[in-house]
């Protein structure tokens, strides 16, 4: 069974993205996270929609 949330530095892990472009994302509502105590968790199903929606690479661009 996979993890439906993980902690920032999970997200980090997951994504390949830095912790201050995830906090960027979550700044601008690209991203949604829930707290946890402390904890601030993020959903790897809204991750992966974020990325997915992000421009594809146009080499030469």
């Amino acid at each position: 069974m996979t993890k439906a949330y993980g902690t920032l530095p999970e997200a980090v892990q997951f994504s390949g993205m830095s912790r201050t472009s995830i906090y960027e994302a979550l700044k601008r509502g690209d991203l949604k996270a829930r707290k946890a105590g402390r904890r601030t968790l993020i959903s790897f199903a809204d991750l992966e929609t974020y990325l997915a929606s992000l421009p594809t690479y146009q080499a030469g661009a």
